[in-house]
């Protein structure tokens, strides 16, 4: 197998894509950028949508990547908080760039599949 024939070492960023922009992972990276340190319920009412299951599954993953950390506090009653960490916070000009991206080109797009499904 040449290096050309493995996708990753095709394309570099295809681990990052996959790391990042997963389902849940960037509204989550987001709401912790954005809002700061944040116990679960208050993600959850952030991220409506999302199942509670689904984002203590990606709270994991996310905390495995280093993105976010988990802080339990041993309290009555227990309170556990999470938070972006600084190597999720380098994404940040990613995110912006995209955000970036999203406002000047998205309009185009939706022209583009338009004139596509016109035909």
């Amino acid at each position: 197998m040449r290096e050309t024939d493995d996708p990753e070492l095709a394309c570099p960023v295809a681990p990052v894509v996959d790391l990042v922009f997963s389902r849940w992972t960037t509204p989550i990276l987001w709401a912790l950028h954005t809002y700061g340190r944040q116990r679960f319920v208050h993600l959850e009412r952030r991220l409506s949508s999302i199942t509670p299951k689904v984002l203590t599954q990606r709270l994991r993953q996310l905390e495995r990547d280093g993105l976010v950390t988990r802080t339990y506090h041993p309290e009555v009653p227990p309170r556990v908080e999470y938070e972006i960490t600084p190597l999720g916070q380098s994404l940040a000009p990613l995110f912006a760039g995209l955000a970036d991206w999203s406002e000047a080109n998205l309009p185009k797009v939706h022209e583009a599949r338009a004139a596509f499904d016109a035909r």
